[in-house]
């Protein structure tokens, strides 16, 4: 009875950070580039139970008893976003047309993204094209971290009016000025989310350039932005059968801890 209270317990706290990663959800479903979170529910190991007692040298076994559930990780999820036309030269969607296919489950691996430049100096990386230009001329993000070129350099333009090809060119007046940079992350789990949209690589080197490579294909548009990928309707009915299934362990604890009640103050009363 004393394990039912604990693993009742462990369902409570994982449906109550369930609760807080839908909410982070839906707080950025207007964020541009946001990649919603996505968690996986394990269980705790299961321990075996055997019959204690009785003359039998080895004990019997009876089978096997669950401890409890917790959230074993968050995951973002790069599914593309829904455009939204701007008309705004410095914003950027990055639309994905193709990537490497896993040959085991015939679905596209990887994500790619946009190369930025913190303040400190530090490699970071967006799908928020949500872009401007600074007072020194510099392309930014929304933050403030500087949008980087091919070459790993901030990108430097007079104004705001330019032209932005497919690929990434820039063109000053007809002639290529710089190209915006797009890596990709092969495995997406390595990138830890900072914020609303920004990530960084979990160790390692750079992510490599995505351009040039044969079997990844990706167009730039200027003037869009490519929205947050958070579907407001499914996020509630999530958040509503976390909900439910919080209040559902929380009636377990309290049935149980009647039963405790009635054992030591009832059952086990000795009458004088």
């Amino acid at each position: 009875m004393i394990r039912g209270l604990y693993t009742a317990a462990s369902a409570m706290i994982a449906q109550q950070r369930r609760q807080e990663m839908l909410s982070n959800n839906l707080n950025n479903v207007d964020t541009p580039g946001y990649k919603q979170d996505q968690d996986r529910l394990r269980s705790f190991p299961e321990m075996l139970i055997d019959r204690l007692g009785g003359d039998r040298p080895n004990p019997q076994r009876v089978g096997t008893i669950a401890t409890g559930v917790y959230q074993d990780e968050t995951i973002p999820d790069f599914t593309q976003g829904k455009l939204k036309e701007t008309g705004k030269a410095t914003d950027v969607a990055l639309i994905t047309s193709q990537l490497p296919v896993n040959p085991q489950t015939g679905a596209q691996e990887g994500a790619l993204l946009f190369n930025v430049r913190t303040p400190a100096g530090e490699a970071r990386y967006t799908r928020n094209g949500h872009f401007t230009l600074s007072p020194r001329g510099e392309l930014t993000d929304s933050n403030g971290n500087l949008v980087l070129s091919t070459a790993g350099q901030p990108i430097r333009l007079p104004s705001d009016q330019f032209d932005l090809t497919p690929d990434g060119t820039i063109l000053l007046n007809g002639a290529a000025a710089d190209q915006i940079a797009v890596s990709y992350a092969a495995d997406p789990h390595q990138l830890v989310k900072e914020g609303g949209s920004l990530f960084r690589l979990n160790g390692g080197d750079a992510l490599p350039a995505a351009a040039g490579q044969a079997d990844i294909a990706y167009t730039l548009k200027q003037g869009f932005t490519e929205g947050s990928n958070v579907s407001p309707d499914e996020t509630v009915t999530d958040m509503m059968a976390a909900y439910r299934a919080f209040e559902a362990s929380q009636k377990v604890i309290l049935m149980l801890d009647q039963s405790l009640d009635k054992a030591v103050n009832q059952v086990g009363r000795v009458n004088g």
